[in-house]
């Protein structure tokens, strides 16, 4: 870690970002505060939910993860599995219904959301565009180039919002899986995941120029570095600061990717189940008794 001062501390914890998530987080608990004694009001929980999703989404894009991300393929792949695995699924149930409601339920954006929130499209694109994206030759393009990974985080990001609407959200009005079909609808998603996390993982040379090209390097690591701090900077490549051999670098992210998969999948499948087999039991419990007739003496 303390080699990577020689990049600053505007490429090390992201300054700008950390205000705008600030900003975002004080409006959200004003909010909070200002509804606690409203019948819509937002919960403990819900506020809890948010912020974890501020803290983790800073973690991905803020802190010394995304400087790293660029210099070894382990933490890129830990920075997309917190940025898509981690973070939507918190914004969402940090965010009330009432409050989706009021946003979604739009002439403009209704549609628009309720096509891209279909649960088979919403698997198939996230899975397909991630997997696309990881392609050698599209991962390096985008790797080095400002405009192509920018909208290619943020195509992603809301590919995967859309991909975890289905299991998380309680809008009444929208329609709701039901648990069986919830439990189904998590390992359908992480088989979709399996394959490109597979050809990563059992590739026997590194795939990815950006991270075993010097001049490709240095081209990615325009994107989040200042231009004034990268100047005064002598760099060779990324061996400077990753010590580990690139294909096992390149093993242990899509390892990673997996392992952070499972136990979010993991803890998801055990909240769905258990909240299915809750149901089930209310709904036994108030089912009505068959009548007996009762003799009073």
């Amino acid at each position: 870690m303390n080699q990577l001062d020689v990049f600053g501390f505007r490429a090390m914890w992201s300054p700008y970002l950390f205000c705008i998530l600030l900003g975002i987080t004080v409006l959200y608990i004003f909010f909070y505060r200002r509804m606690s004694s409203k019948p819509d009001r937002l919960t403990g929980k819900e506020m809890a939910c948010f912020l974890s999703a501020m803290l983790f989404l800073y973690a991905a894009e803020g802190s010394p993860i995304d400087l790293l991300g660029h210099i070894m393929f382990s933490a890129h792949m830990v920075q997309m599995a917190v940025l898509y695995l981690v973070v939507p699924p918190l914004l969402i149930a940090g965010i009330p219904a009432w409050a989706w409601e009021k946003m979604i339920f739009r002439p403009a954006i209704k549609p628009f959301f309720t096509f891209f929130s279909t649960p088979l499209i919403a698997l198939l694109l996230f899975n397909g565009i991630f997997s696309l994206y990881h392609v050698p030759l599209i991962f390096d393009t985008v790797k080095t180039d400002t405009l192509y990974h920018t909208v290619m985080t943020w195509l992603i990001f809301v590919l995967a919002f859309f991909m975890w609407w289905p299991l998380v959200h309680k809008v009444a009005r929208l329609p709701q899986l039901s648990g069986l079909m919830k439990l189904g609808y998590i390992m359908a998603d992480g088989i979709l995941l399996t394959p490109a996390c597979a050809l990563i993982m059992f590739s026997g040379t590194p795939l990815y120029a950006t991270y075993t090209d010097p001049s490709a390097w240095a081209e990615a690591m325009k994107l989040c570095v200042p231009a004034d701090v990268l100047g005064q900077v002598p760099l060779t490549g990324p061996e400077m600061f990753n010590t580990l051999p690139l294909l096992e670098d390149q093993q242990l992210g899509a390892v990673m990717m997996k392992i952070i998969q499972e136990i979010v999948y993991g803890a998801f499948l055990a909240i769905v189940f258990f909240q299915w087999v809750k149901k089930e039991r209310e709904k036994d419990g108030h089912e009505e008794p068959p009548y007996i007739q009762q003799t009073i003496p």
